[in-house]
């Protein structure tokens, strides 16, 4: 069984960015008086919900999953007619 090193760090930084994301939405803005009145709490949790997320694409297409999909995504070639020529 491997296990991509992708998964796991994916889903620390997407859980940790959700609530950094969270506590940024509902902390009361006397919080960012210090930080000139950025919310750093949302925008850090955004950079890290958005890192979290491609780390799990990345796994996801480094998977059997994501080759699968692209070999089907690929266009065909048209099939030919194999009817037999008809005799006038």
């Amino acid at each position: 069984m491997r296990l991509d090193v992708r998964f796991p760090i994916g889903g620390m930084f997407t859980i940790i960015g959700a609530m950094l994301v969270i506590y940024g939405l509902v902390s009361p803005a006397a919080v960012y008086e210090r930080s000139l009145g950025i919310n750093v709490n949302l925008w850090w949790g955004l950079a890290l919900l958005i890192f979290g997320v491609v780390m799990f694409a990345f796994a996801v297409r480094a998977s059997r999953g994501w080759s699968a999909w692209r070999r089907a995504m690929q266009p065909q070639p048209p099939a030919q007619d194999r009817r037999p020529p008809t005799v006038s």
